[in-house]
């Protein structure tokens, strides 16, 4: 096993286990440093999209039973509508200051939500997930991180963490599989990218693992203080790459 190997195993494991437990961050995590060892940060980006959604797909199957496409299928279209309009343009803008903005907003939205929380119940409301599924497609097609706004939403409409976790990973597969097609559109699917896959599928597995039993273990009225810190933790780590 050669070191290039090691690392990208050891970074699936880590992104896997915190996409497992939490039910985002796949890519918030894995994209401070895999850019650093692909050909270009659309390549970075499409892999980290083709580890995630695995990930989520694994997940999708074991907890089929609390998925309502019904509660999915708007907030999901607007985000394939809007990711993809960002995946073009991706060549064509500087990412310095969006990951500023970025990194910022994520750091209040966590603060927001964790001090009340309590009094937030949102809506499966047609305006909610058009507003949710577009910030998150802007994320998503321009830093492979579609997570908070998504996590937010989902977090606040379902009654329970499997719900939760059932609808968060539904969303990400098919948004994620949607991005691919994109990517691979754009030139981003190369074969280096494919070989690079085949190689982290042993950290999806083992992260994704150990990440499900740290999941049933959480208490339900702890776990979106969980999650929520976890989205002001992201804001820190953009802020700071």
């Amino acid at each position: 096993m050669t070191l290039f190997t090691l690392y990208i195993i050891l970074l699936c494991i880590g992104a896997s286990f915190i996409q497992r437990t939490t039910g985002f961050g796949f890519g918030i995590f894995i994209m401070t440093m895999l850019p650093l060892f692909t050909a270009s940060y659309g390549e970075a980006t499409t892999l980290s999209g083709l580890w995630a959604m695995t990930t989520s797909l694994w997940v999708v199957i074991r907890m089929r039973r609390y998925l309502s496409w019904r509660r999915l299928w708007l907030i999901l279209l607007t985000f394939i509508v809007v990711s993809t309009v960002a995946v073009f343009a991706l060549k064509r803008i500087d990412s310095l200051l969006l990951n500023r903005v970025l990194g910022v907003v994520l750091i209040g939205c966590s603060l927001y939500f964790a001090f009340v929380s309590k009094r937030i119940k949102l809506k499966p409301t047609r305006k909610a997930q058009v507003g949710a599924g577009a910030l998150s497609g802007l994320m998503g097609g321009f830093f492979a991180m579609q997570g908070p706004p998504a996590v937010l939403y989902f977090i606040a409409s379902e009654e329970d963490k499997e719900h939760y976790m059932a609808m968060i990973q539904a969303y990400f597969f098919l948004g994620n599989l949607s991005m691919t097609v994109v990517r691979a559109m754009n030139g981003f699917l190369t074969p280096s990218v494919g070989m690079d896959y085949l190689l982290g599928l042993v950290g999806v597995f083992i992260g994704g693992s150990i990440g499900a039993y740290l999941f049933k273990r959480i208490p339900s009225r702890q776990f979106r203080y969980v999650v929520y810190t976890y989205i002001g933790i992201s804001g820190l780590i953009i802020l700071l790459k």
